[in-house]
């Protein structure tokens, strides 16, 4: 080995060493920050039992730092946020769901930072400015009652979805969001163009889809209680974690499904800002990743898959369209008044 190289080696390593120190550092005075803060609000649309619950107990154990939330769904967090700038005295520190990111943003009320370690997770789970890291993957799929639906005769493809024996068996959240009507529509028209799609859809309504004012995991829930066999934009997860308590749901890795994140950013006036930016990190932490992987969740660490490894679209036999918070935001008004047109 030239002296040149072992000299450039050793100063690599050294460099490599220092900035080791440095990272660990950073974390020291973050943890330290905010154990004196010693508690943070956390707005989370997160299902509380299933995930909320034991994210918080981890947290708590690691840092000693106490967490306090409130879950409620995207419009509502984004709502109760507007209020709480508007009289001077914002409450939540960190906010997540898929779709309370571009109302945030847009309201100025969204930190611009994001952790450095959330960098290895890649390009398509970052905001592009800045604001926010993805924490989970939604993929939205049909789900069904396997007690009336026989595996082999659950529809395959969007054609089979319009086969006669179905009208009037299919449900769905008749909301404006990627989990219900709405979102359906949108996966329709980006795989199928707009021609194709709305051709496609005007005959879909034929079969009397029955649309519910509930949420996908509320309408996945009536299904299961056998009201309804069939429903679309459910998220597959949801069907596998029923199935595993006992219940007789499953889902259908139709081509292709939508994919949604779910990202988590800090508030720009957070009053516990260091206890908030440690709760991020917490959660695109390895440790974090994993409880999303234990509760039945997606994560988007490329090194904790999922526990259902099939959940998650390979691009190939499962092939996904995926679409961030600020993409669907800024179609969703289009497809919502598509689908309350089409499906009255």
């Amino acid at each position: 080995m030239g002296a040149k190289l072992r000299n450039y080696l050793v100063a690599s390593s050294l460099l490599a060493f220092a900035a080791l120190g440095q990272a660990h550092a950073q974390d020291a005075a973050l943890i330290e920050a905010a154990k004196k803060e010693g508690q943070v609000t956390w707005y989370t649309t997160q299902i509380v039992n299933q995930f909320v619950t034991p994210a918080k107990a981890a947290f708590e154990k690691k840092y000693g730092v106490r967490v306090n939330f409130i879950r409620a769904d995207p419009p509502d967090i984004v709502v109760r946020l507007l209020n709480e700038a508007k009289a001077g005295r914002v409450q939540g520190d960190v906010y997540d769901g898929t779709a309370t990111s571009p109302g945030i943003k847009k309201s100025g009320l969204a930190l611009q930072w994001m952790p450095e370690s959330a960098k290895r997770f890649g390009k398509d789970y970052l905001d592009p400015q800045g604001f926010w890291v993805a924490t989970n993957l939604y993929v939205l799929t049909p789900g069904y009652n396997k007690d009336m639906i026989k595996p082999a005769d659950a529809p395959k493809t969007f054609a089979d979805l319009l086969n006669p024996k179905w009208k009037g068996q299919i449900t769905w959240a008749a909301l404006p969001v990627a989990s219900g009507s709405a979102g359906f529509v949108g996966l329709v028209l980006s795989d199928m163009g707009e021609e194709k799609g709305m051709a496609y859809l005007r005959d879909l309504a034929k079969q009397n889809i029955v649309g519910m004012k509930a949420s996908a995991r509320q309408v996945m829930d009536r299904i299961i209680a056998g009201e309804y066999p069939l429903g679309l934009a459910m998220f597959n997860h949801h069907a596998v974690i029923s199935a595993q308590k006992g219940a007789p749901s499953a889902w259908i890795p139709m081509n292709p499904a939508m994919a949604v994140l779910s990202v988590v950013g800090v508030t720009k006036d957070a009053r516990n800002m260091n206890a908030a930016k440690l709760l991020v990190e917490f959660l695109v932490s390895t440790e974090g990743q994993q409880i999303y992987r234990d509760t039945g969740y997606i994560p988007v660490d490329p090194d904790v898959p999922a526990s259902d490894p099939s959940l998650r679209p390979d691009g190939k036999t499962f092939r996904a369209i995926s679409m961030t918070p600020e993409a669907v935001d800024e179609q969703m008004a289009k497809w919502a008044k598509i689908a309350s047109d089409l499906f009255r």
